[in-house]
């Protein structure tokens, strides 16, 4: 069947149309991709333009040192006293918080079998002293026979044979004395170690000082055949305490022995006391791999306020240096940015072509000490950022003494960057 005249009129229309639109198309998708690209360019150079310095002036001010750790506060000198003998406790004389003097009772064992004990040794030195007298009668008897015996047989009366019986005689005396005599020593002895142990029953303070813990009560059982126990904690005085702070081993150089320092403890918030370094300690201590050193800060203590077991937070002055030139800290550790075509490559294509040389305002690089101890300052001057050389000193954790290089009090030091959209 043959088409008819209006459909040739539709089929022609049609394909003028597809003629028109496609070219249409085309354009309206290139001027998207330009214009896109137009936008993400425009947009990388708004931040390099919009990239702002942060600045800090270098100032002339005085820097203090300090060297921060924690410790505990306690006396100078603690005792604790124990029992040398086992017993039962018959009475207790002292308390907490009790002060006392070296030589005061503080406790008493039960002392009947102690005493009978140094009676019966009394007894046994006694004996063996009249055991002395003995033999010394016996020795005086044999030597007479003997001298008896020797004038007979020189006058032929008696014979050899009881000469030497006689002289027999004698020297078993003579050994009898020296035995009784020894017997006396070891008695003298047993009672020595008897009357000891029985003045150790009375069980006394050995420093002046005042009882920080008593841990015996009247009648208790006290074995001290295996382990003495404590029966109470004497502390000298606490009006001289000290402190025992672990320090750093990347601290422990710069601080010494008479270094000022100063604490303060939970109890009494806001206050401050002051202390003296006054012993460093050699031996090291571990602790989940950080290592530390002991050191002892000297405390006067004459109102009582700090009490044994405080938790002290110390600063040690290790340095102090007047009218210094000083820049922040984050001067120092500042970078300057550095664009970064690996990072900012936008890919293949046409898209990687037109947005590989996007600036990059991120830091790729850490402000790291050279070898001589320099390291690099950036300084803002006018419009421009110049990098400055210089040789950083002491810190106290907020401002650097900067000792050598081309920085004046006053100048405008970059401390960050910050890019704006």
């Amino acid at each position: 069947m043959a088409p008819s005249k209006s459909d040739i009129e539709t089929t022609v229309k049609s394909g003028q149309r597809r003629k028109i639109t496609r070219p249409l198309i085309w354009s309206l998708v290139l001027l998207a991709v330009g214009l896109s690209a137009l936008w993400y360019w425009s947009s990388g150079s708004s931040q390099d333009v919009g990239a702002k310095f942060t600045t800090e002036p270098a100032r002339i001010s005085d820097i203090v040192v300090v060297v921060s750790a924690t410790g505990t506060v306690e006396p100078t000198n603690k005792v604790e006293v124990s029992s040398e003998l086992s017993g039962i406790i018959k009475a207790v004389e002292a308390d907490d918080n009790d002060e006392v003097k070296g030589g005061q009772i503080l406790a008493r064992l039960d002392t009947s079998r102690l005493e009978a004990t140094v009676e019966h040794s009394r007894a046994t030195l006694a004996v063996r002293k009249a055991k002395e007298v003995e033999a010394e009668a016996t020795l005086e008897e044999m030597q007479s026979s003997y001298d008896r015996a020797l004038q007979l047989q020189g006058k032929g009366i008696a014979s050899m044979e009881t000469l030497l019986t006689a002289k027999a005689a004698l020297q078993r005396a003579r050994a009898s004395l020296l035995s009784a005599k020894a017997e006396i020593r070891v008695a003298e002895a047993d009672l020595k170690v008897e009357i000891t142990n029985l003045d150790k029953a009375c069980i006394c303070s050995p420093i002046d000082g005042i009882v920080l813990q008593r841990d015996v009560e009247v009648g208790q059982i006290v074995a001290s055949s295996l382990q003495a126990p404590i029966l109470f904690t004497i502390a000298e005085d606490l009006r001289n305490m000290e402190i025992q702070i672990d320090i750093d081993e990347a601290d422990i150089g710069k601080v010494a022995v008479g270094n000022t320092s100063s604490f303060t403890v939970e109890a009494y918030q806001g206050q401050v006391f002051p202390a003296v370094i006054s012993e460093l300690r050699y031996m090291p201590e571990t602790i989940d791999g950080v290592v530390t050193y002991k050191a002892v800060l000297s405390i006067k203590n004459e109102d009582l306020l700090l009490r044994p077991g405080m938790t002290a937070t110390a600063e040690i002055i290790v340095a102090e240096i007047d009218d210094a030139l000083t820049v922040p800290n984050a001067a120092l550790r500042f970078v300057m940015p550095a664009d970064n075509e690996t990072e900012t490559d936008g890919g293949s294509g046409l898209l990687g072509l037109l947005f590989k040389n996007r600036p990059s305002a991120a830091p790729t690089a850490v402000n790291e000490a050279g070898a001589d101890g320099r390291r690099t300052l950036w300084v803002l001057r006018g419009q421009e950022a110049v990098a400055v050389e210089v040789l950083a000193g002491a810190s106290d954790g907020s401002v650097t003494e900067i000792r050598e290089g081309a920085l004046s009090a006053g100048d405008a030091v970059i401390t960050d960057v910050a890019t704006q959209p």
